[in-house]
């Protein structure tokens, strides 16, 4: 896991589930980490994978129940991805149901192959273009926030949506293109 902290690393919502299987992480928060990474690819025969990237895979340490019920519920709940990603359009690439969070209702996970989001702000930092990488976005089908979406209709929907993409990119350690209508969106449904 690379951050730009500890704090942030040790906290980020892609820990939750290796957490609860009791799988150690390697957090990473120094700026070099991330480049040293894509070239430190093993180490005493195990390879390194970021958690932050790319599908889950949790190999022997999920069984085929738990394989099996995630893929019941990721099909249960087909319509409100669909839903979410015609409200989100182009401010994501895909959005899909997740069995990686825990406590969080969501997160952005990038393209398996794809430049991480601290080493993007560093190139970004020394003046190099970047080519704009939407992330993916995966909902926690058993958090409350996305059952509330899945009830919302019309804008209430489409507020949520936007509030649980910004709150994820946000928990990611990211930054907001629009701070103020996050808070507007938020603000709306608070009073709402």
């Amino acid at each position: 896991m690379v951050a730009d902290s500890f704090n942030a690393a040790k906290n980020s919502p892609h820990l939750e589930i290796f957490r609860k299987k009791g799988i150690e992480v390697l957090l990473l928060s120094d700026r070099i980490d991330e480049w040293l990474m894509s070239h430190l690819t093993e180490f005493d025969g195990k390879t390194f994978a970021d958690v932050a990237k790319g599908e889950l895979d949790l190999g022997d340490v999920e069984d085929e129940a738990e394989k099996k019920a995630q893929e019941e519920t990721a099909k249960a709940k087909e319509d409100l991805v669909k839903r979410v990603k015609e409200a989100l359009s182009d401010g994501v690439q895909e959005v899909k149901i997740t069995h990686r969070l825990t406590d969080s209702p969501a997160c952005v996970v990038l393209p398996e192959h794809e430049m991480g989001y601290q080493m993007r702000r560093i190139m970004e930092a020394a003046g190099q273009p970047l080519p704009e990488v939407k992330p993916i976005l995966e909902l926690n089908p058993d958090h409350a926030l996305v059952a509330r979406l899945e009830s919302a209709e019309g804008d209430l929907f489409g507020q949520l949506a936007h509030i649980l993409l910004d709150q994820a990119i946000i928990a990611e350690g990211g930054h907001l293109d629009d701070p103020a209508a996050y808070v507007k969106r938020l603000n709306s449904v608070l009073t709402a």
